[in-house]
């Protein structure tokens, strides 16, 4: 229906065993009910496989993919987006749980912004432990829950490129018309949302919405623990895409001004890659510095 269309939730996971179920049966019970699932798992080496099988025998009619080798987050998110019939798209890692109204409260924002050029919205989210205790919300907040400093809206591509300001990527939703144009995920890269923020928000607009909308694990092993890591494969890996994220911006970019504000990002990486003890990559960074400040 026009006013209730299809959202797909993609679900990832890579070794997601202890929380994958939890994190099915949220996207289920929520209160907006035009949701279509899809899962992916990206070839996880603990029980995973086994745990949502046997979740799938109550849900027959659920979409699941499985990828014989590791591929990573960016090329299975591809894989399962081919599958995707939904005008929006929800991106969920299999041990993040959505509130039981998050989608309600996404497509609401879309549909009440149109016919605003609105590509993501967005809001804040709980950090958990692994056993769902309490650490801290992603944007702090007051009694009511409500946030202390929003976080922007509208044309954010300078507070994007400068690292003023930053976006909540669980919490997120995107509109499906806006991943086709760009292609999807960028599978040259290990991670995908710095990415996709600044391609996005080059040509579209995001929305904040001031309610918390799902819980994240905040686990040693999540994908923002790992960056700045010492002497670790997979952190160079990841700080190099940041590398190449930065060529991709400084080609999109149209004004000094975004220059400028591209350059306080690229500074904060620099003094990453010393401090993570990655001189290669500092010094890769030399002649992009100096292409912001003279181009």
């Amino acid at each position: 229906m026009q006013n209730h269309p299809v959202v797909s939730v993609i679900c990832l996971c890579y070794n997601h065993a202890p929380f994958i179920t939890e994190s099915l049966n949220a996207v289920l019970n929520q209160t907006y009910k035009n949701v279509e699932l899809i899962i992916a798992d990206d070839s996880s080496t603990d029980n995973s496989i086994e745990t949502i099988k046997n979740w799938l025998k109550n849900h027959p009619d659920i979409k699941f993919i499985f990828n014989e080798t590791n591929l990573g987050n960016t090329k299975t998110f591809n894989k399962a987006l081919q599958f995707a019939k939904g005008k929006y798209i929800i991106d969920l890692a299999a041990d993040d749980i959505l509130l039981p109204n998050c989608i309600e409260k996404q497509v609401n924002t879309f549909l009440e912004s149109e016919p605003k050029n609105i590509g993501i919205v967005y809001g804040n989210a709980e950090l958990v432990t692994q056993d769902n205790k309490h650490l801290r919300y992603y944007y702090d907040v007051n009694a009511k829950k409500e946030v202390l400093e929003k976080p922007p809206s509208g044309n954010i591509y300078l507070a994007m490129l400068s690292q003023s300001s930053m976006i909540c990527s669980v919490s997120s939703m995107i509109k499906r018309e806006v991943l086709e144009q760009l292609n999807g995920y960028d599978e040259n890269l290990a991670y995908e949302d710095l990415d996709l923020w600044i391609r996005v928000s080059r040509n579209y607009d995001f929305e904040f919405i001031d309610s918390i909308l799902i819980r994240k694990r905040d686990l040693e092993n999540s994908l923002g623990n790992q960056f700045f890591k010492k002497l670790s494969t997979r952190t160079r890996k990841m700080n190099h895409s940041t590398y190449l994220i930065i060529k991709k911006a400084i080609v999109l970019n149209q004004t000094r001004e975004e220059n400028k504000a591209l350059l306080k990002r690229l500074h904060y990486e620099m003094v990453k890659a010393y401090e993570t003890i990655d001189i290669l990559l500092f010094i890769r960074y030399i002649p992009l510095e100096l292409r912001l400040r003279f181009c």
